[in-house]
């Protein structure tokens, strides 16, 4: 079993930064790729970023890229989400996410994805 714990959510203005930091333990960490999906109020959970195993390759939402930056520290086994810039848009709950499958790098829907933290909230105020 997979086990992951978020933190570094919180209420921020417009423009500001967060970044968010995963936890993960119970398997080698560094075997998966990781993924960050978010859910606004009334909205299906979607994709934000993906990280292959070791860091080499990322994907972005196009909603996000150019201002969110996914990131991993393998020796911490821990997932990061640098947020820069952030608009009301942005405000959600951020989850961090594992597949079960090795994937090269994880694909952008949320049913390829086993394992889930329980989410940190991010609002933003404009």
């Amino acid at each position: 079993q997979v086990h992951l714990v978020e933190s570094g959510g919180g209420v921020v203005q417009a423009g500001n930064s967060l970044r968010l930091s995963c936890v993960g333990s119970g398997r080698v960490f560094s075997s998966y790729g990781m993924a960050w999906f978010r859910q606004a109020p009334g909205k299906e959970r979607e994709f934000v970023a993906a990280i292959s195993s070791r860091g080499a390759t990322t994907k972005y939402a196009d909603s996000v890229k150019g201002r969110f930056i996914i990131s991993r520290d393998n020796d911490k086994d821990t997932l990061y989400l640098r947020m820069d810039n952030l608009s009301p848009n942005d405000t959600a709950v951020y989850y961090c996410t594992a597949p079960r499958q090795a994937y090269i790098i994880p694909p952008p829907v949320p049913t390829a994805y086993e394992f889930w933290g329980q989410g940190t909230q991010v609002t933003v105020s404009s």
